[in-house]
């Protein structure tokens, strides 16, 4: 596809990630904790904080159609973790490569960032999304019961981690 590129998104790119995130919230519900009634009625000032932290999208053309964000975290102890967030690609770019070239643009600022774990919650019944984390090395490493109330559902989520690389513990 050579119209798709992955971006990393700056400030000047806000009309792009309320584009997408309101999109993703709107067509994938039950594949997000957020509803699209949480994001809408935000400022734009609280869109542009939301930015602060790595978000990475993709666009064909201008148009952005997926986006995955990077939550890392805080404190000396924790610096070395991040979650992943907000992940979402168009159906039909699924399949195709993009967001294997999403998840690598993601995972390869955190190794530059100086990040050894990236972790997230999937929904229990996200096959599909479940199988794409394990391509990429992901593990499941546990399990919320009940994370989430949808439609008076409990949802499960499962919780996944990717190790980038290891520290030598040895060396303290």
């Amino acid at each position: 596809m050579t119209d798709m590129r992955i971006a990393k998104l700056g400030p000047g790119d806000l009309a792009a990630f309320k584009a997408i995130r309101l999109e993703a919230l709107r067509l994938a519900p039950t594949a997000f904790a957020n509803t699209e009634a949480d994001w809408s009625s935000l400022s734009d000032d609280e869109w542009a904080s939301r930015m602060a932290h790595p978000v990475f999208v993709a666009f064909r053309g201008q148009h952005p159609v997926g986006i995955m964000g990077l939550f890392p975290q805080r404190g000396i102890k924790r610096s070395h973790r991040a979650t992943l967030i907000m992940v979402y690609l168009r159906d039909d770019l699924r399949g195709t490569g993009v967001a294997d070239d999403l998840l690598n643009a993601v995972t390869d600022f955190a190794a530059d960032a100086g990040i050894n774990q990236i972790e997230l919650a999937v929904n229990d019944h996200n096959d599909a999304a479940i199988r794409f984390y394990q391509r990429h090395g992901f593990v499941q490493t546990g399990r919320i019961p009940a994370a989430l109330i949808d439609a008076g559902r409990e949802v499960d989520e499962l919780l996944m981690v990717r190790r980038l690389r290891y520290v030598d513990s040895s060396l303290g």
